[in-house]
C-alpha cells in the first residue's frame, strides 16, 4: 500500500537523498511559518542542493517541459519543508492555496500549464489533501533566475 511518504519518495527519486535533509534558505525569513493549524511555506524555487535546476525564461530559452519540471522541483521542496515542520506528510489535512510564478516571454500565455505540474504532483503525493486552489502568474524576473517560484498554504491536520 502506498503512503504519502512513499509517493514523495518516489517523486524524489530522480534527485537522490536532495531532499533528505534541510532545505536551505539565504535570507531574513521564515522558510515555514505556523499559524494555529494554518501552514505557510516561503517561495521555493527548483534548487537542488545550491544548484537552481530550471533557469531562464520560459517561451524565450526555456521550453515548457522544463518549467513543468522547474515546478515539479519547487513542490517537492515545499513538500519536504511541511515534512520537517510537521514532522510527517500525513499531518497535511488539505492543501489550501498554491501560488505558481513563472519567469516568461511577453507573449508566454501557458502558465496554468507549468502550474498543472505543480498541481498534479501534490494530488499524486497527497491524495485528495493536494486538491488546492491556484493562482498562476507569468512575471518578469525570478530571484536567482529561477524560471518558476511556488508557494503555498496548507491547513495542519
Amino acid at each position: 500500500m502506498s503512503t504519502r511518504q512513499s509517493r514523495f519518495e518516489a517523486a524524489c527519486a530522480p534527485w537522490g537523498d536532495a531532499f533528505a535533509g534541510p532545505i536551505v534558505i539565504g535570507g531574513n525569513y521564515q522558510s515555514v511559518l505556523s499559524h494555529g493549524d494554518t501552514v505557510y511555506v516561503s517561495g521555493q524555487v527548483p534548487r537542488v542542493g545550491t544548484t537552481v535546476q530550471v533557469t531562464g525564461r520560459v517561451g524565450a530559452g526555456t521550453s515548457l517541459e522544463q518549467a513543468r519540471t522547474g515546478a515539479r522541483i519547487s513542490v517537492l521542496r515545499a513538500l519536504a519543508l511541511l515534512r520537517q515542520e510537521l514532522g510527517s506528510l500525513d499531518r497535511i489535512q488539505q492543501l489550501l492555496r498554491v501560488t505558481v510564478y513563472v519567469q516568461c516571454a511577453d507573449d508566454f500565455t501557458q502558465h496554468s500549464e507549468v502550474a498543472d505540474s505543480a498541481s498534479d504532483l501534490l494530488v499524486e503525493v497527497l491524495g485528495a489533501a493536494g486538491r488546492h486552489t491556484r493562482t498562476s502568474v507569468g512575471v518578469l524576473q525570478l530571484p536567482k533566475n529561477a524560471s518558476v517560484e511556488i508557494d503555498l498554504v496548507a491547513a495542519r491536520g
